[in-house]
């Protein structure tokens, strides 16, 4: 529903404001300057349909707008549970529920950049939630070894890349977290959104701007910079010094783009020390039992710092 209908709801009733959240969205997070919601929802979490029915005004929407299409739906629990959301993702919610903020990436886009986003608002399914909030992993994220990662592991829909998490994170090996990546991690969060706002422009046509040769705006000149510096912190977090002086960033194909990242070789390289990493760790879990089929135990995820919902 729009913002103004549902500030409405909460001045007929300050109650209101328990079952009213922004609802953001990948739309929001790929083009809004602000990162903000652009809808919001009614959110009876797990309550009974008694303690649901007490918010007269959200509830009868519901009534009038949910109830008869989930009524018909095949799904016993979605016909029993009307009034709730169908997929309430308890897990995510327990992750974060300490949290203020946490790290979010639209599963299909073209510059595939994480941010940091308040927790307090219904995540859509097209958002990728790392359950963190700690900047060395939003750098990393923003880093050149996860973006080729992904663009090996993912699929696309048309000129976008579409980041599956079973098929990218789940499987990208993470290195130690420095304290480096976490400073820089500081940038991505602060500049970058300043930057944004100053312009008026959303993530995309941000990074349109750094990804254009043609453009030489200090502030894009700086996020470049910024970016530049967050990849080698990530080359050095792996333990990879060796690669620091073969990185050759600067204008490279990326699909039928043009993105400012490190060089074709240096591409190569670091993801066959990803492939390798990844295999050595796989290995150590299947020597520790972790992946043994015949005793009925499910393939186990090695516990990693913000987990992906």
């Amino acid at each position: 529903m729009e913002s103004e209908y549902a500030q409405l709801m909460v001045s007929e009733d300050f109650r209101n404001a328990e079952v009213l959240f922004p609802y953001i969205n990948g739309q929001d997070v790929n083009s809004n300057p602000t990162l903000a919601a652009s809808r919001w929802v009614i959110n009876f979490h797990d309550w009974p349909v008694e303690r649901a029915a007490q918010y007269y005004s959200p509830f009868n929407h519901v009534v009038g707008l949910v109830k008869p299409e989930r009524l018909a739906n095949s799904r016993k629990i979605y016909r029993d549970l009307w009034w709730q959301h169908a997929e309430k993702r308890p897990a995510m919610i327990d992750a974060i529920s300490g949290l203020k903020r946490v790290i979010v990436l639209a599963l299909v886009s073209k510059t595939v950049m994480p941010v940091l986003v308040p927790t307090g608002q219904v995540f859509s399914n097209a958002l990728g939630i790392f359950a963190t909030d700690d900047t060395a992993m939003l750098a990393l994220l923003s880093s050149a070894p996860h973006y080729w990662w992904a663009v090996s592991r993912a699929s696309t829909m048309k000129t976008d890349l579409r980041y599956t998490p079973s098929d990218v994170f789940e499987k990208f090996p993470l290195p130690a977290l420095s304290s480096e990546l976490r400073e820089l991690g500081d940038a991505p969060d602060t500049f970058r959104r300043d930057v944004m706002l100053a312009r008026n422009s959303g993530l995309t046509k941000t990074y349109n701007l750094v990804f254009d040769p043609t453009v030489s705006d200090a502030d894009i000149v700086e996020l470049r910079r910024i970016h530049r510096e967050i990849d080698i912190a990530a080359i050095k977090a792996y333990g990879w010094d060796d690669l620091l002086d073969q990185l050759d960033h600067g204008f490279h194909p990326a699909g039928r783009d043009l993105r400012y990242t490190i060089g074709p070789a240096a591409q190569r390289e670091i993801l066959d020390r990803l492939l390798e990493l990844n295999h050595a760790r796989y290995a150590e879990e299947v020597a520790a039992g972790l992946h043994d089929k015949k005793k009925g135990r499910k393939a186990a995820a090695r516990p990693e710092p913000g987990g992906l919902f």
